[in-house]
C-alpha cells in the first residue's frame, strides 16, 4: 500500500464544486460587460460598472427577482460608510441603475437619488510649472507625450490611441476618433511639437501605427503615460497632484486667459456642453487679476 498519497491529493482527486450563485453572478456580469461594450461605453467605464454591479451581487447574494430596494439602499449607504466619495457613490448608482433599469428592466432605483459630486475647481498649472515640467520629462518619446498632452488638451486614452496616419503634420491638426462617448474631433498640434516628432519618427527603429509606442512598436498603456507624467512632476519638484488631466486642464485654462474663444474651446475637448468648459472660468487667475475691487473705486 503506498502511503506518500493522501486521500483527496494528485490529478485524480475529485475538484471541489464551483459556488452556483458566483457562476450566475459571472454569467450576469459577462453580459452586462457585452451590453455596455455594444452600447459604446469607454473600457475604463466598463471595467468601473462590472466591478461594483458584480460586488453588489455578491454582497446580497440573492437571485435578481429578490433584489429589492432596501437591498441597493444598503449597499449604498455601507459603500458611503466606508468612506468612498460621493463621486464613487453616483459612479455606484449609474452602474447598478444601466444593469437593472437597462438590462433587466427593473426600475429599483427609480426614486434612490444619487448623491452631488463635489464640485471642486480642477488642478491647473502655471506656464512656469509647464516648463518645468517639460524639461524634467526624458527627451524624445516621453517628453513628446508630455508635450502632446498639453499642447492639444487631448485625454490620456486619446493619446494612447493616436495614430500617425491620422495626423496632418503640414496643416497641423488631427482627428480624434472614438473619444469620451464615442465622438469624433479635431484637435490642433503645436508648430513646435511637429518639427520634433517628424525627428523622432524617423529616428526610431520599429515602425509602428502608433505615434507613440513602446520599443516593440505595441500601444502604450494608460498606466505607462500616467507614470510618464507624474515622475516628471516629482524630478521637477512641482508638489501639485499632476496628472495627464491635469495638462488638459492646464490647456483650457492658458487658452481661455489668452482670450481664445469659450466655444473654440468647447470644440477643442470635446465637451458636449458649454456648461462642462465654462469651469475653466473659474480657475482663470489672469482673468481674475483683471477684476478691480470695489475698494479701489471708493
Amino acid at each position: 500500500m503506498d502511503y506518500t498519497a493522501k486521500e483527496g491529493v494528485g490529478s485524480d482527486a475529485p475538484q471541489e464544486p464551483k459556488n452556483p450563485k458566483n457562476s450566475k453572478i459571472s454569467e450576469l456580469i459577462n453580459g452586462f460587460k457585452d451590453e455596455l461594450t455594444i452600447a459604446g461605453y469607454s473600457k475604463r467605464t466598463i471595467k468601473m460598472y462590472t466591478f461594483y454591479t458584480e460586488k453588489f451581487l455578491k454582497a446580497r447574494g440573492k437571485p435578481l427577482k429578490e433584489i429589492s430596494r432596501a437591498d441597493i439602499v444598503s449597499f449604498l449607504a455601507k459603500e458611503k460608510e466606508a468612506g468612498v466619495t460621493n463621486s464613487t457613490v453616483a459612479l455606484i448608482h449609474a452602474a447598478l441603475k444601466y444593469f437593472f433599469h437597462n438590462i433587466h428592466k427593473t426600475l429599483l432605483l427609480e426614486d434612490i437619488k444619487s448623491p452631488k459630486r463635489a464640485k471642486k475647481l480642477p488642478i491647473v498649472l502655471t506656464r512656469q510649472e509647464i516648463k518645468g515640467l517639460i524639461k524634467a520629462a526624458k527627451p524624445k518619446r516621453n517628453r513628446l507625450i508630455v508635450e502632446f498632452l498639453y499642447s492639444s488638451g487631448c485625454r490620456v486614452s486619446e493619446c494612447t490611441k493616436l495614430k500617425g496616419v491620422d495626423i496632418d503634420l503640414g496643416d497641423r491638426i488631427g482627428p480624434v476618433r472614438g473619444g469620451k462617448g464615442n465622438k469624433d474631433r479635431l484637435i490642433i498640434l503645436s508648430k513646435e511639437w511637429v518639427k520634433y516628432l517628424k525627428k523622432y519618427l524617423k529616428g526610431k527603429k520599429v515602425k509602428s501605427e502608433f505615434v507613440f509606442s513602446k520599443k516593440n512598436g505595441k500601444q502604450l498603456s494608460s498606466d505607462t503615460i500616467q507614470r510618464i507624467v507624474r515622475n516628471a512632476a516629482e524630478k521637477a519638484g512641482i508638489h501639485k497632484h499632476v496628472t495627464p488631466h491635469t495638462l488638459r486642464h492646464s490647456f483650457a485654462t492658458h487658452l481661455l486667459e489668452a482670450g481664445e474663444n469659450i466655444r473654440k474651446i468647447q470644440e477643442l475637448l470635446g465637451h458636449e456642453n458649454l456648461t462642462t468648459t465654462q469651469i475653466y472660468t473659474s480657475v482663470s487667475t489672469e482673468q481674475l487679476k483683471k477684476v478691480q475691487s470695489p475698494l479701489d473705486n471708493l
